[in-house]
């Protein structure tokens, strides 16, 4: 599904990646750990074009995603769930979700808003709401709902449960746990394994922006 090969990523002058590799199988669950500044959010950010790779290749159902523009993701079918969620403040709820949906032009919009709702009915009755009345959680579960509305092969998730009470928390993992035994790939980028240690197929360990070799 998604081969990351040996790439090399710097901002502005900062060499982050160096050399990380990564492959994700269809259906299958990997969590990306590491700690702050390891370089989890430059992957998922790479993935998704917002930042070039000097070297290596990454490579989506055999497609050199370096070669696309960076709106061309939501026609593969790659949602994304940034740290910061990455909401349009003045927008609504509904309208954010459907954000990524309007950038493809082989989705239909009803459906997966019927997917998303079915999935995540709380933010059903709060759709007409803009984002910025929405508490952190809440907006946590929109960012969430966004990334599964055009993640219909690959969803990447940088931080999910990061500063959410339990209960989110929760509601959280019984999300991404009921895509287990799907054809969606699930890729958790996170500092720990507090939240996800039973979603997982496996772990990939990242360390200075590289691959931690076993002892």
């Amino acid at each position: 599904m998604l081969k990351i090969n040996a790439i090399e990523v710097a901002i502005q002058s900062v060499q982050v990646l160096r050399g990380f590799s990564l492959d994700i199988p269809a259906g299958q669950m990997v969590g990306l750990i590491g700690r702050n500044g390891a370089g989890k959010s430059t992957t998922l950010r790479a993935i998704m074009g917002h930042l070039p790779v000097k070297a290596g290749s990454i490579e989506f159902e055999g497609q050199d995603l370096s070669k696309l523009p960076r709106h061309a993701r939501a026609s593969l079918g790659i949602g994304y769930m940034p740290e910061d969620r990455g909401l349009v403040p003045e927008l609504t709820v509904e309208e954010n979700i459907l954000m990524p949906v309007w950038a493809s032009k082989s989705m239909q919009p009803e459906a997966r808003l019927e997917f998303v709702y079915g999935v995540l009915p709380e933010l059903k009755e709060m759709r007409e709401r803009r984002a910025l009345l929405l508490s952190g959680g809440q907006q946590k579960l929109v960012a969430l709902a966004r990334a599964l509305a055009i993640g219909s092969k690959l969803l990447l998730l940088d931080e999910p449960f990061e500063g959410v009470a339990p209960a989110l928390s929760q509601r959280l993992s019984e999300v991404i746990a009921g895509l287990a035994g799907t054809t969606v790939s699930v890729l958790i980028a996170q500092s720990d394994l507090n939240h996800s240690k039973n979603l997982l197929n496996a772990e990939v360990v990242i360390e200075r922006g590289a691959n931690l070799q076993a002892a």
